[in-house]
């Protein structure tokens, strides 16, 4: 599970299983979670616990680290052929 990103007591990370999906990340926290899609924009594709506040300053961090969260999945996964 490489971590993309760490901000604040945020975890954004992969698991190698998910590659055939397409492009996403886990967000953790405590003992809360959230899935996003990372395209073609940020969306929420699922949460484990996080209040509508914090899913909405989560999306925005991923937002302002899209291109580098697209990048850590991609060098992960092997290319974006799965982003779609």
């Amino acid at each position: 599970m490489p971590t993309a990103l760490r901000t604040g007591p945020y975890r954004f990370y992969f698991y190698s299983y998910d590659c055939g999906e397409p492009r996403h990340v886990h967000v953790d926290r405590e003992n809360k979670s959230a899935k996003f899609w990372l395209d073609p924009v940020v969306s929420l594709a699922a949460n484990y616990g996080y209040s509508r506040r914090e899913l909405r300053d989560i999306e925005r961090i991923a937002r302002e680290n899209l291109e580098r969260l697209r990048d850590a999945w991609n060098d992960f996964c092997g290319g974006d052929t799965r982003s779609s």
